[in-house]
């Protein structure tokens, strides 16, 4: 190949991308792929899609751009309880991003596939003119009937939530020359919080049984506990002073009610019975994973913010919008 020539599409697939294949894959060799379904399963099916200049800066590292596509789509498998098991990849990339940065993408997928257990089925490549767009179907098994939806949340029960919260929407913040008075430590931690998601794959499944509703906070915890809210016909009231917050987040001042719109944060959010704390607790310790009760879900509509006296917060923007 002379020097400088690109490999082109096939020759990325084959050099790239088709080690990555699970049995299921095919080599990456034919139209589709194939999908066993273990009897008493159901398959849980997932897509999510990035975009430079939204999702990730257009000059972060592409193995980590790689490896945020892959995790966000695992979150939201964890989110319903399921356990991941394939996906399939879609990237729309600018010519000017050529095989080192291909190679590079495809080495941190190779990375994370080997941390989660998943395996490549296929996909597609098409260059565009536009911003780099990548897109990424997930594929999980969760036992039949096992499945945690949005919209099973009751009155009565407490509101948990995962990890911290607000790390993602200040880590965005530092990698655009925010939060300077950080000490170099906070500002590379709250980076990695926005550029490499944590999706909680072990919490997810664990929760079955255990929680009623679930969801990621993908868009803002506010935001998206409205969602559930609205999916179960209920109301929510979160207390500003139990939300989990970390050193880093801390330090910077910034409210609590800003901190709950932020996105990015990937962590679990979810309703269960007070019959279940104990457990949820026992399930906190043994996984090694912080998990805290923030709020209860109540009789009415929308998500009410207070204060220590019991007061409503203002919120404003409950999470972030597309349109």
């Amino acid at each position: 190949m002379p020097s400088g020539a690109s490999l082109g599409e096939f020759g990325r697939i084959r050099a790239y991308f088709a080690p990555l294949a699970g049995p299921g894959g095919l080599g990456l060799i034919d139209d589709a792929a194939i999908v066993e379904c273990p009897p008493g399963q159901r398959l849980v099916v997932t897509a999510d899609a990035i975009v430079a200049g939204v999702h990730f800066l257009p000059d972060d590292p592409p193995d980590l751009v790689a490896r945020k596509l892959l995790r966000v789509n695992l979150s939201d498998l964890a989110a319903m309880g399921a356990r991941p098991r394939h996906y399939l990849i879609t990237t729309a990339l600018p010519r000017e991003l050529g095989d080192t940065w291909i190679e590079r993408f495809a080495a941190g997928l190779a990375e994370d596939q080997k941390e989660f257990g998943v395996e490549l089925l296929g996909g597609d490549s098409v260059a565009t003119t536009g911003p780099a767009a990548l897109s990424l179907t997930a594929i999980g098994e969760v036992a039949a009937g096992g499945e945690i939806r949005r919209s099973r949340a009751r009155p009565g029960d407490v509101v948990w939530v995962s990890g911290t919260i607000g790390d993602a929407f200040l880590g965005l913040a530092v990698l655009r020359g925010g939060h300077v008075q950080l000490g170099e430590a906070a500002r590379a931690y709250l980076a990695d919080r926005y550029r490499l998601p944590q999706p909680r794959v072990a919490l997810g499944p664990s929760l079955v049984g255990l929680a009623h509703a679930m969801l990621d906070v993908s868009d803002g915890l506010l935001g998206d506990l409205g969602h559930i809210c609205a999916a179960s016909g209920v109301a929510a009231r979160i207390a500003a002073a139990a939300l989990p917050l970390s050193p880093a987040a801390v330090a910077t001042g910034e409210a609590a009610a800003r901190l709950a719109a932020g996105g990015d944060d990937y962590e679990l959010l979810f309703c269960a019975p007070r019959g279940a704390t104990e457990s949820i607790n026992q399930l906190s310790r043994s996984l090694g994973l912080p998990v805290t009760a923030i709020g209860a879900i109540e009789e009415g509509e929308g998500v009410r913010l207070i204060d220590d006296g019991g007061r409503d917060i203002e919120i404003g923007e409950t999470g972030y919008r597309h349109f």
